[in-house]
C-alpha cells in the first residue's frame, strides 16, 4: 500500500482524506482573516463552507471553495507560528488559479483590491496569464489555458523568451 495514495482505504477506518478535499489543499494564514474572506469571495468568487470562530472573534479555521477546489484560512496568530504575509513581509508563494476568462478574472481582482503584480499576457506555455496580490499579501496567478503545445515548442518557445532577456513584472514588485 502506498500511504501517500489518497484512494488507499482500510476496512472500517475513515478516509486518511476526507471526501469532496484534495491531497494537497492550501492553508493561508491572513491579519484581519474576517475580511479575506469578504475578499476572496468578492474577487474570486470563493463559496464560505466552514468556519470555526473563537471566543475572541477571531477566525481559527475556514474552509471556502473557488470552483470546487477548497482551501483554508485562518487568522494571523505569530505565538502559535501562524505568520501571514503582512507579517513576514511578503510571499515566495502564489496560487494558481485556472479561469474561464483570465483577463475578466484579473480585472474582478483588481476591482476587489488586488494589487497588480503582472498584468495579462500571452505566455510561452499556451495560457493567459496575470499575478495578482491580494490585500493580505498572497499573490494568485490567474490563468486560461488556450494553445496545447508539445514539450518541444514550450522549449522552442521558453529558449525565445529567456533570450529576449526581458525582466518579468513580477520580479520587479
Amino acid at each position: 500500500m502506498n500511504e501517500l495514495d489518497p484512494n488507499a482505504e482500510t476496512a472500517g477506518t475513515p478516509r486518511a482524506i476526507p471526501d469532496g478535499m484534495n491531497a494537497i489543499t492550501p492553508h493561508l494564514v491572513c491579519k484581519h482573516a474576517d475580511q479575506a474572506i469578504a475578499f476572496y469571495k468578492n474577487a474570486f468568487g470563493a463559496t464560505e463552507q466552514s468556519k470555526l470562530v473563537s471566543p475572541d472573534g477571531s477566525i481559527m479555521h475556514a474552509c471556502l471553495r473557488i470552483a470546487g477546489s477548497p482551501f483554508f484560512l485562518m487568522e494571523d496568530v505569530p505565538k502559535w507560528g501562524a505568520t501571514s504575509p503582512s507579517t513576514l513581509g511578503g510571499t515566495p508563494v502564489s496560487l494558481h488559479v485556472y479561469v474561464g476568462d483570465a483577463d475578466a478574472a484579473f480585472a474582478k481582482a483588481v476591482a476587489a483590491g488586488a494589487k497588480v503584480i503582472m498584468a495579462p499576457g500571452d505566455m510561452f506555455w499556451g495560457d493567459r496569464y496575470s499575478l495578482v496580490e491580494d490585500p493580505f499579501g498572497h499573490r494568485w496567478s490567474l490563468a486560461t489555458h488556450k494553445h496545447d503545445l508539445s514539450h518541444e515548442e514550450i522549449m522552442q518557445a521558453a529558449s525565445s523568451a529567456m533570450q529576449a532577456d526581458i525582466e518579468c513584472p513580477a520580479s520587479a514588485s
